[in-house]
């Protein structure tokens, strides 16, 4: 695995990647630096220049400085499990409440209490142990090209398995959590056997091939190459302020659909079990949950803040949506059975 750590400005690690020398030695080298104050150690799924200038902040406000491990999701639980006991992390970083589930499982997080976090992070984007925390929220709404599909002739995710749909819909991968998550989602809320039918219904209706990235499917869509989709809100945000002029003017031409209720995931984090530093990790996420601090982390990447729907006027011209009552923990808990009847249907 390769990883790229970056240096905050207020810490004391060098600006290297990290190739064939392991986070603990990098590390190890800054705590040999003299009287320096505390620190946290974070292994991110995230890789956005706003988020260090967040961590910047925490450091100005508190004197604990932050190091950061930045690296792909699977690969950082995979990293924890493989350090073990003997890992620096703190805290970790993940995207999709199905990695979340993934690390709980492998128990690589540790039980905390903060009424703070209580109090920023709603009941069902967090884990009911206190593992792990919601930061940022994420939707996963349909898409059209109007010339192609009328917004009026779909309400709900379901309307998309209908016989109309038929060779004007592109899907997702089955192995983007994405996907994973939002079918468990349909089996919480629905049962198994109405989203089995569903998961046929679409797979029926889908254009091939599966898409392994939702910002090529979002193009396919206004280039008029499908009628309809369903991808994360972000992805046609970013399109939008791209410096890609063709871009620009093919995003112009997806239209957003919120189904009632939309399926809702999340960017959470958690204290690790081997932190030597779990105060510290606290505290920061405490800070990363908090209103103000919440609305930056969320704007890095076209997100949404834990509560109400933010300043970022791309996504206030998407409009609002009514949020699936399903919990992050549900939709780990439902994963396996998710990935098993997409593999059933034939969900590639």
């Amino acid at each position: 695995m390769r990883f790229k750590l970056t240096a905050i400005p207020t810490t004391a690690l060098g600006t290297t990647a990290l190739a064939a020398t392991t986070l603990a030695s990098a590390i190890g080298v800054a705590s040999m630096a003299q009287n320096r104050p505390q620190e946290v150690n974070v292994y991110s799924g995230r890789h956005y220049n706003t988020d260090k200038q967040l961590y910047s902040e925490f450091t100005r406000r508190t004197g604990i400085k932050v190091n950061l491990l930045e690296g792909k999701d699977d690969e950082l639980i995979q990293r924890l499990k493989s350090e073990g006991s003997k890992s620096k992390a703190d805290l970790l970083v993940l995207v999709d409440a199905a990695r979340l589930y993934r690390a709980q499982e492998a128990n690589l997080f540790r039980s905390i209490s903060s009424p703070e976090l209580k109090k920023d992070v709603p009941a069902n984007l967090r884990d009911p142990g206190g593992r792990w925390f919601a930061l940022t929220r994420r939707a996963r709404p349909m898409m059209v090209n109007t010339a192609a599909v009328n917004p009026k002739s779909i309400r709900t995710y379901a309307d998309l398995a209908k016989p109309e749909f038929k060779g004007k819909l592109c899907l997702r991968n089955r192995a983007s959590v994405y996907s994973q998550s939002l079918v468990a989602d349909e089996l919480v809320r629905r049962g198994a056997a109405a989203t089995q039918k569903w998961v046929r219904g679409v797979v029926a209706n889908r254009k091939e091939p599966f898409f392994t990235s939702d910002t090529t499917m979002v193009r396919a869509v206004g280039q008029g190459q499908c009628g309809a989709t369903i991808a994360n809100q972000y992805y046609l945000a970013r399109l939008l302020s791209s410096d890609n002029t063709a871009d620009r003017a093919t995003a112009k031409k997806v239209r957003v659909v919120w189904p009632n209720p939309t399926h809702v995931n999340v960017t959470a984090g958690g204290v690790t079990r081997s932190s030597r530093n779990p105060e510290e990790a606290r505290r920061l996420l405490e800070f990363l949950a908090s209103p103000t601090s919440g609305e930056g982390y969320a704007a890095a990447n076209n997100e949404y803040p834990l509560k109400g729907w933010g300043n970022n006027p791309t996504l206030k011209a998407f409009g609002t949506f009514k949020a699936s009552p399903v919990s992050m923990e549900q939709l780990g808990r439902r994963n396996r059975e998710a990935v098993q009847l997409m593999t059933q249907a034939g969900w590639e």
